[in-house]
């Protein structure tokens, strides 16, 4: 009767043995597929990869076309609650720039999601985006200096520009002239892979 109530406890430990490590990811329409099919998108160029080099890891896209940092402040407490992510991708900031939110406030809300990750031992990779240039050279300069503040502040990894190599490019560029087509959502995915496999060989 032991050795069945302790097969019994090693059976219902396997599924914890073998879960899959979780990447999450907090973005914005870049990442939420905006326009295009959402099963072409970047995300899922990527859970493709895993599947194929790492097998063990899952992906969580967590994100929305439209949020702002301090929407995904408000989503991350309950989002490292349920998944626990071995590494969490914060791409937010591009629509605080486009409404001319406070830069300091994009900040410290950027600065408090790695903060909470890092708590629940996450790794975080910061990912960055130019803003469009009738911003204003000097604004650009300020808004893009964030994520290179922060990244260096709180010791993280950062792609500096998500979009390189698309921006430059109108036949990758959908007719609204922000969002990255089809096309180029395989060069998304090769702008952050060799950081985020650094970090995944990390773990």
């Amino acid at each position: 009767m032991l050795r069945k109530l302790l097969f019994s406890i090693v059976l219902a430990s396997l599924p914890l043995l073998t879960y899959a490590n979780t990447i999450l990811i907090l973005g914005d329409s870049l990442s939420a597929g905006y326009g295009i099919d959402v099963n072409k998108g970047w995300v899922a160029l990527l859970k493709q990869r895993l599947n194929t080099e790492k097998p063990n890891y899952q992906v969580i896209n967590a994100s929305t076309s439209g949020d702002t940092t301090q929407n995904g402040l408000d989503k991350l407490p309950a989002l490292l609650k349920k998944y626990h992510p071995e590494i969490t991708i914060i791409q937010l900031g591009g629509n605080d720039g486009l409404r001319g939110l406070s830069l300091t406030k994009m900040s410290e809300n950027l600065s408090t999601m790695i903060h909470l990750s890092k708590q629940q031992h996450s790794k975080v990779l910061l990912i960055g985006v130019p803003m469009l240039p009738n911003y204003g050279p000097e604004f650009i300069t300020r808004f893009q200096q964030v994520f290179v503040n922060v990244a260096k502040k709180n010791n993280i990894a950062i792609i500096s520009n998500f979009v390189k190599k698309i921006d430059t490019h109108p036949e990758l560029i959908q007719s609204d002239g922000i969002h990255p087509n089809v096309k180029a959502q395989q060069q998304m995915l090769d702008n952050i892979w060799p950081s985020l496999r650094s970090l995944i060989d990390q773990t």
